[in-house]
């Protein structure tokens, strides 16, 4: 995690300070002192987190009944017979929030790694498929009132069975969802952003 420098900021703003005031395992939080273009001076909070990438991963609706995935209460059931594609999904408890979320698989981006390639790799961990083949589809600032903080959208395909490797605060069930019904089922409550965004990025580019 890196902070910003006076040339990030706009001949009209002064830069005055920038204070680091806590660093945690997933992320350092401060605030910039900033000259605003009246004279006034205001701190301006801030929480910097590693770049990170979520996954649209289509998978041939035909194979899924020899995977390792759980049976959607939705209808995205396991069997032979459902033979149309489908998008990898995660759910998961969020101690945050206090919510369990159905979720793309999605995770922080290593140094040195690029989007598909960290794509590539969260999703063999998290699900247990490693992709053929990835796309970048877009990058992007999340929440730029709060956070420094990038994410990006792969869309990945081509899925083979992988070495599944979870970390230590992962405890996630794998599903599916039919890709005609993915966007539908995103938008129910509780819903997330990182998910809800990749879908209609994914649907805007004709992938869904």
């Amino acid at each position: 995690m890196t902070g910003f420098d006076d040339g990030d900021v706009p001949d009209e703003w002064i830069l005055r300070e920038e204070v680091t005031e806590y660093e945690t395992p997933w992320y350092v939080g401060g605030y910039d002192r900033l000259e605003q273009p009246d004279g006034t001076e205001k701190r301006y909070y801030w929480a910097d987190l590693p770049p990170a990438v979520v996954v649209v991963a289509r998978i041939d609706g035909t194979r899924i009944a020899t995977l390792d995935v759980d049976e959607d209460e939705h209808g995205a059931e396991s069997e032979a017979e459902n033979d149309g594609d489908h998008l990898l999904f995660v759910e998961q408890f969020r101690p945050t929030i206090r919510e369990i979320h159905l979720e793309l698989p999605a995770g922080i981006v290593e140094d040195g790694e690029s989007y598909t390639t960290a794509a590539a790799r969260e999703l063999e961990e998290e699900t247990g498929f490693r992709p053929s083949s990835t796309a970048l589809l877009q990058e992007y600032a999340v929440a730029t009132g709060v956070l420094r903080h990038d994410r990006a959208i792969v869309y990945a395909e081509g899925l083979e069975p992988g070495e599944r490797e979870l970390d230590n605060n992962e405890f996630l069930e794998v599903t599916t969802v039919p890709v005609d019904e993915a966007l539908e089922r995103a938008r129910e409550q509780p819903a997330n952003d990182s998910t809800m965004t990749a879908l209609l990025l994914a649907n805007e580019d004709g992938l869904l």
